[in-house]
């Protein structure tokens, strides 16, 4: 059984582990002590698939018994971007995964009036261009944060961008799309659409509220 569908270069994790865990997270009477446990082990599954194309570089080592080859990624080479504050939720997870990998930040708040996002905080690591990029942010709801996140980024000139949410919404999907083609999606479902307040149904809720409890 495929772990992930594909379609123009947005990939829809279908493992059931991962579609299991986002179910128990949907709840709406799920803890946050539960809700966030949740989330780290969706984004530590989640991260075994967006880094599945990694590059890998042949090393000598010493088993017990001889000298032999094996192959390893620089986990140097990786920065995970949050977009804070509710990409903080998916750090540790990715974290597990990639335990080398830099961390960046990018601070964005949605206007509640335009629903754009405004910038007030951005902090990476040097030598971006020596590196590949995986933002991380549980919701693509208008897709308005993410495209501002990645043009800023692009700015740096990172090797490559890839995007990662818990989920999407057809809208931010179609945004990010039309944006940067060139950033590949993962998410773990796309959801039916946005209402009027421009969150993501049936959806989860806030992710940022369920995470850190403040609602």
């Amino acid at each position: 059984m495929s772990t992930t569908s594909s379609n123009n270069n947005v990939h829809v994790i279908d493992h059931p582990l991962v579609q299991h865990k986002l179910t128990l997270m949907r709840r709406k009477d799920a803890s946050t002590n539960s809700f966030r446990r949740l989330l780290g082990e969706l984004a530590s599954l989640m991260a075994y698939e967006v880094t599945r194309e990694l590059p890998l570089q042949e090393i000598e080592i010493e088993t017990p018994l001889e000298t032999t080859t094996g192959r390893v990624i620089d986990g140097k080479k990786q920065v995970l971007v949050s977009i804070l504050r509710a990409g903080n939720g998916f750090l540790d997870g990715m974290l597990n995964v990639i335990p080398g990998a830099r961390v960046g930040h990018i601070g964005l708040y949605r206007d509640p009036q335009t629903l754009q996002p405004v910038e007030y905080y951005f902090k990476m690591p040097s030598e971006m261009q020596e590196r590949g990029v995986i933002v991380v942010d549980p919701m693509l709801a208008t897709g308005n944060s993410a495209a501002a996140a990645v043009s800023r980024l692009k700015q740096l000139h990172p090797q490559s961008i890839t995007f990662v949410c818990l989920l999407a919404a057809p809208e931010g999907v179609a945004t990010l799309r039309k944006a940067h083609p060139d950033v590949a999606i993962y998410t773990a479902a796309i959801d039916r659409e946005l209402n009027e307040h421009g969150y993501i149904v049936p959806g989860l809720g806030d992710a940022g509220d369920r995470i850190f409890g403040t609602k």
